[in-house]
């Protein structure tokens, strides 16, 4: 807070954290290390000036120095900080990114619109805290096959699309394949099938695409690497090729590039162009291992709506400035216009 003199932004930091992350005014002050009648003061001057209705607005005038850097650094429009505690732990930060996310899906996310999700532990999370909202006309589609050789098993990623689906009182639709095959011709046999190719479509005529990444190494390995959809040969071909995260199961090394990884020719996720092309392409990412995946896709362009916590996006920031990534050519052509402006305009709106 010493860092940002300016009421405005003060107030749009303790509006987050009191709106969307359902902190009490005397847990918001002991955070900030500032006393609650200063909160209060804040949040009044929020509702006086129009910074808080029912939505809680992050214009550019608003943004934080972190906020700033990343968007100008990796030419993002829309990216969101979630303030959080370096002191309060990994679990925390998930958490309160989670909320936030759940919360901004619901500013994005309108009638007669598609909603790709790709499975994972931090979308799950987000989906435990979902605000309802019923829409009309809305698609709930699953972007990577969730079967391993280990268990047939679906529920963990089915469960994750129903409870997108029941909250926007949308059509689920799962994809009812392995989330690696055993061999590339078996993918191609099968992409080849009416049934899969009505799921494959909607995956390409997404609006709105909602992911995380996977990081190869990770203090704490996320769903994929520790329950069994990967094998010995897999881990050393990643290792080899020098991959450092997945997209929904689509590898990708330190430039962003999947070229040489015979993983992903397997693997039951779209291309990773998909992230380039469509309208809203929302990353959500929490905690130190995540550092260097989500440097790399930002330096990609995967994204072009981030919602990342602030100690992790600081430490992005400070990989970043002793060693900058090379940029990919941004693949802008055909990406559809997007609706709104997000942190460049478009409020953060709370149900």
């Amino acid at each position: 807070m010493r860092d940002v003199p300016e009421n405005n932004r003060s107030a749009v930091i303790v509006a987050k954290m009191y709106y969307y992350q359902g902190l009490t005014t005397d847990q918001i002050a002991a955070e900030l290390r500032i006393s609650r009648p200063t909160i209060s003061r804040l949040l009044s001057f929020a509702r006086e000036k129009g910074i808080v209705e029912v939505t809680v607005y992050d214009s550019d005038e608003h943004r934080s120095p972190v906020q700033q850097e990343i968007s100008e650094r990796f030419e993002i429009p829309k990216v969101h900080i979630v303030p959080v505690s370096e002191a309060s732990g990994e679990q925390i930060w998930l958490q309160r990114v989670a909320q936030f996310a759940a919360n901004y899906l619901n500013s994005l996310l309108t009638d007669n619109q598609t909603l790709g999700v790709a499975w994972g532990s931090t979308i799950s999370t987000i989906s435990k805290y979902l605000v309802p909202k019923a829409l009309r006309g809305v698609d709930v589609v699953q972007l990577n096959g969730s079967g391993n050789t280990l268990t047939n098993n679906t529920t963990f990623a089915s469960e994750i699309i129903m409870r997108f689906a029941n909250n926007y009182s949308a059509r689920a639709h799962l994809f009812p394949v392995p989330t690696f095959f055993d061999y590339a011709e078996t993918k191609k046999s099968i992409w080849k099938e009416r049934s899969i190719q009505r799921i494959l479509r909607m995956q390409q005529d997404s609006d709105i695409l909602l992911y995380s990444l996977g990081a190869v190494e990770a203090g704490m390995p996320s769903q994929v690497y520790s329950d069994g959809y990967l094998e010995d040969k897999d881990f050393r071909e990643l290792k080899a090729r020098k991959a450092v995260a997945d997209l929904a199961m689509m590898f990708f090394s330190e430039d962003g590039s999947s070229q040489g990884i015979s993983v992903n020719a397997r693997s039951s996720g779209p291309d990773l162009d998909l992230y380039r092309r469509v309208a809203s392409s929302v990353c959500v990412v929490s905690g130190r291992p995540k550092v260097a995946a989500l440097r790399s896709a930002l330096a990609a362009g995967y994204t072009n709506d981030l919602i990342v916590d602030e100690p992790t996006a600081r430490l992005v920031l400070r990989s970043e400035r002793e060693k900058p990534l090379a940029r990919q050519a941004r693949r802008s052509k055909g990406r559809r216009p997007s609706s709104g402006t997000g942190s460049s305009g478009r409020p953060d709106q709370r149900s």
